[in-house]
């Protein structure tokens, strides 16, 4: 009753701004007839919105309605907004603009924008923007928390995302599929995996939907016999998967070590028929490749009608992880001549290729090139394999050089592989600088006193093993036997 109150209010305010006092001298016409016909309307702008190819057309719409005084109307500009928005020739700050003038937005005016920005750049400004909708109580719905949920997943911001879970309580949508759906993403992604597991459990009605994002969430945080689990599961409840579910299942797969599994996902595919795009191609030779069935990664790889820079990657590093070099220098110059963009997953495996073939040079040249010709920030893992190669070389003094030349600090991985090289190579004066920053790093880690220990032994320097024994002994050191995992019969 209020909000018809406030409507009319304002529609009467309205007139009455509009509202001109007539001269004295007017003498009004004579009425006119009941039969006139009515004018004919002009075409509907805001259908004339949606039909829109390109914001000079939209534009063009926008001040019609200004013109015609339609863009009071939030229908009508709502319409604009969405096409600026949403549409990929759209204009994400035109939106903004035009969404800050108007005077009462309505709800699929601010869920559209949230959605926009949760995809941009800046997907924070998405959660900023639900805030000031909270603050002036405009009621968010169930199309409102999948984006906001979405924008929390994309900035990886786990308090945002359990802050929103609270409000889904509140206005009892803790049930609704697709707002459980991107609560449980934004906890995989954050890698909170035992929460999403539980609002998965918690939810009566799963679709495909959801059971795919609890399969790929437990896939991406390395819990592979999860995702096969309870893909094992998913199939005994009847639910059938698509193509997104068995790219996670393989990618599960191929960290599993999986094979005998990932070919019967590979038969089940073709058995119905299921088109063999990008995402799924890819996961297939990621599997094959990552198993060591390189010809069946290559044969795949060969029938690929489409590939992007992932699929090359895959067979790239499953060639340079099996020891097959050549094959991985030889397929990315290749990928140079189809002029695919390579990025830095391609180098990683480029530099392993380069370091199984113990090609010094050849490696140096592609880490600076990563910069120099493609604008690619080398990560510690490309530090990692160079450490590997210059230290496997016996070039040690180089790769002590090219971690202290580091824009961060090293980590346990790059400097032990130093300190392995250092083993091999009996570089004694090396090793001990390189405990002494892992120590820094991990004051607990007896594994480096006891390698640089062995280092003494082998040189004979028997007074610096007693030393360092019974440092190790007075520190309460102790070493941790090592274990393996043998997998068999499933």
């Amino acid at each position: 009753m209020f909000l018809q109150k406030s409507s009319l209010f304002f529609n009467l305010k309205h007139s009455l701004r509009n509202f001109h006092y007539l001269p004295s001298h007017y003498h009004a016409p004579p009425p006119l007839p009941l039969s006139l016909p009515r004018p004919t309307k002009p075409p509907q702008l805001s259908f004339l919105a949606d039909k829109c190819t390109s914001m000079e057309q939209l534009k063009q719409i926008h001040a019609q309605m200004i013109v015609s005084a339609r863009i009071h109307d939030n229908y009508a500009a709502s319409r604009i907004i969405s096409f600026s928005a949403l549409s990929p020739s759209g204009d994400l700050n035109y939106a903004l603009k035009l969404f800050h003038h108007t005077s009462d937005p309505n709800s699929f005016m601010w869920n559209t924008l949230i959605r926009a920005i949760a995809d941009s750049p800046n997907p924070s400004q998405a959660i900023l923007l639900y805030a000031r909708m909270r603050k002036l109580e405009v009621v968010p719905g169930k199309h409102t928390f999948p984006f906001v949920l979405k924008a929390c997943t994309n900035c990886n911001s786990l308090l945002c995302g359990k802050q929103i879970h609270a409000h889904v309580i509140r206005f009892g949508l803790d049930l609704d599929v697709y707002v459980v759906n991107g609560l449980m993403r934004c906890y995989t992604v954050s890698s909170d995996i035992n929460d999403a597991r539980q609002l998965f459990e918690e939810t009566p009605e799963r679709n495909l939907i959801v059971w795919t994002t609890m399969v790929s969430g437990y896939a991406q945080n390395f819990c592979s016999n999860e995702a096969l689990t309870l893909f094992d599961r998913m199939i005994s409840e009847g639910i059938e998967p698509n193509g997104a579910t068995l790219a996670s299942v393989l990618s599960a797969c191929a960290r599993a070590g999986s094979l005998d599994l990932g070919e019967r996902i590979h038969f089940f595919i073709r058995a119905k028929g299921m088109e063999m795009g990008v995402i799924l191609g890819t996961a297939l030779i990621h599997m094959y490749a990552k198993n060591g069935a390189i010809l069946m990664a290559w044969r795949l790889f060969d029938e690929m009608p489409e590939k992007n820079t992932a699929t090359w990657n895959a067979m790239i590093c499953g060639l340079a992880v099996h020891g097959h070099a050549q094959g991985a220098l030889e397929l990315f110059l290749e990928l140079k001549r189809e002029e695919i963009v390579p990025n830095d997953i391609t180098f990683v495996g480029v530099l392993s290729a380069c370091c199984h073939a113990g090609l010094i040079d050849v490696g140096l040249d592609f880490f600076h090139s990563m910069k120099r010709e493609y604008g690619i920030e080398p990560k510690i893992e490309h530090y990692g394999c160079m450490v590997d190669l210059l230290g496997r070389g016996g070039r040690l003094l180089e790769a002590e050089e090219l971690i202290k030349g580091m824009v961060w600090r090293p980590d346990v991985v790059v400097l032990g592989a130093l300190l392995g090289a250092c083993k091999n190579h009996g570089n004694i004066e090396i090793a001990e600088r390189v405990v002494r920053e892992i120590l820094e790093l991990e004051p607990d880690n007896h594994g480096v006193y006891v390698v640089l220990s062995n280092m003494y032994a082998e040189a004979g320097k028997w007074e610096d093993v007693i030393k360092l024994r019974k440092m190790m002994k007075d520190g309460a050191l102790k070493k941790i036997p090592g274990w393996s995992l043998v997998d068999g019969d499933n």
